[in-house]
Formats: C-alpha cells, sequence, structure tokens
C-alpha cells in the first residue's frame, strides 16, 4: 500500500481550498497536469456528464467499469454504446469465483464485486477520479474534493463535489448527450438490478438504491 508525503497531503489541503469554487473542468486540468497518464476514472455509465468532461480533457483516460455481473441490461448496452462512439479506452472488471457466494444485496456482495476489483484495477496508478457528489447522500456531504485514499493507496479527486443534480442535468442537456435508457422508465439512481427501484420517495433520486439492503453506500467511498 502507497503511503503518502506529508507534502503530498499539505498539497491537496491547499488544492481544497482553492478548489472549493473551482469548475470541475479547472480540477480536471490540474490533475492531469499534476499526475499526467497516471490517472484512472471509475465510471458506472448512470450518467455521462463527467466521462464527457474527461474524455474531452485526457480522450486516452483508462476508463474503468466495474461489472459486478449484477447489472441491469441496459447499463451493460449502453455502456458498451459509448465505449465504441466515443473510441474510450475502457477496462471492465469482474468479480473473483468467491463472490458467487455472495449475490448482489447480501453482506459481501459489494466488497467482492467492487471493492477487490476497483483495488486490483487502480494498482499502480497515482490519482483516480470518480462522479460521486456531496448532494448524493449524507454520508457524502463532508467530502473534500481532493483526498488521500486509504482504502486504494492513491488519491481521489471529485470535481463533481460541490455539483448539484440540477448541475449535472444542465450539462447533459448542453452537451446533447445520451441519457441511461432506464431514466425514461422512471429510474433515477442506478446500480445492480437486484437492490434498484424507482425512486421511493419524489424528488429523493437515491431513494430507489439498496432495496432491502441495509446499506447508504457500498464501499467504494467510504474511509
Amino acid at each position: 500500500m502507497n503511503t503518502p508525503t506529508q507534502t503530498l497531503l499539505d498539497e491537496l489541503e491547499t488544492k481544497n481550498l482553492e478548489f472549493e469554487h473551482a469548475s470541475p473542468g479547472e480540477i480536471l486540468a490540474w490533475t492531469f497536469d499534476r499526475f499526467s497518464d497516471d490517472v484512472v476514472m471509475a465510471c458506472s455509465f448512470e450518467d455521462l456528464a463527467l466521462l464527457h468532461m474527461v474524455h474531452e480533457t485526457r480522450p486516452n483516460t483508462e476508463i474503468i467499469f466495474l461489472d459486478t455481473l449484477g447489472h441491469f441490461p441496459e447499463t451493460l448496452e449502453f455502456a458498451s454504446r459509448i465505449e465504441h462512439e466515443w473510441h474510450l479506452r475502457l477496462t471492465r472488471t469482474v468479480p473473483s469465483s468467491e463472490a458467487d457466494a455472495w449475490p448482489c444485496g447480501t453482506e459481501r456482495c459489494c466488497e467482492l464485486r467492487k471493492v477487490e476489483p476497483l483495488s486490483r484495477a487502480v494498482a499502480g496508478s497515482a490519482a483516480w477520479i470518480t462522479s460521486v457528489k456531496r448532494v448524493d447522500a449524507p454520508t457524502r456531504a463532508t467530502m473534500k474534493i481532493l483526498s488521500w485514499d486509504e482504502k486504494f493507496g492513491l488519491v481521489k479527486v471529485n470535481p463533481l463535489a460541490t455539483w448539484s443534480d440540477d448541475d449535472v442535468a444542465y450539462y447533459l442537456t448542453a452537451h446533447h448527450l445520451p441519457e441511461h435508457p432506464l431514466w425514461a422508465q422512471g429510474y433515477a439512481s442506478i446500480g445492480c438490478a437486484a437492490v434498484t427501484a424507482k425512486p421511493a420517495v419524489p424528488g429523493d433520486r437515491r431513494s430507489g438504491r439498496w432495496v432491502g439492503a441495509d446499506k447508504e453506500e457500498c464501499g467504494l467511498h467510504e474511509a
């Protein structure tokens, strides 16, 4: 496991203050300038806003898609479509055979289907980019734009941290980006099929996540 230097930690804290009112594009520009090509992005293909920004900034960035083997068919088809239309450098992970005993919604499902595969995928990289936002959940309300990720041993970059769902929607519309096909059916926050439903609470887009499971996070974005 990599250990951050105090110099790096101080740099991240300084940049966090600077970036609190910066655009995602400015944050991405700094990220690629600071870490060059040693940056990966994890993408669920729920929406394409951040993926589009990354692709416009550094088209050859490695994009990691965590195939839990429990996704909706529509998600897999959408990911494949965008991969080919945008000529993405896409890496798909799959869980080890140990996950067979832990289907989606069970106690160790996300550990084995998301956390462990991502740990393998980001090994050796200097930074990873995520699309999480503070408004996504109470557990994310105080997250930093930049941080040292102890779990994976690299810098974590959240360019959309300060954005709202409306900001994302406006970006998708302004750039004429395609929407996940399940949005048209009323889904708003899309994960694995077994634990995803349409919003249970009007206006709360994540209220349809983790249906039947006692979870708020999958483990990727927990300290």
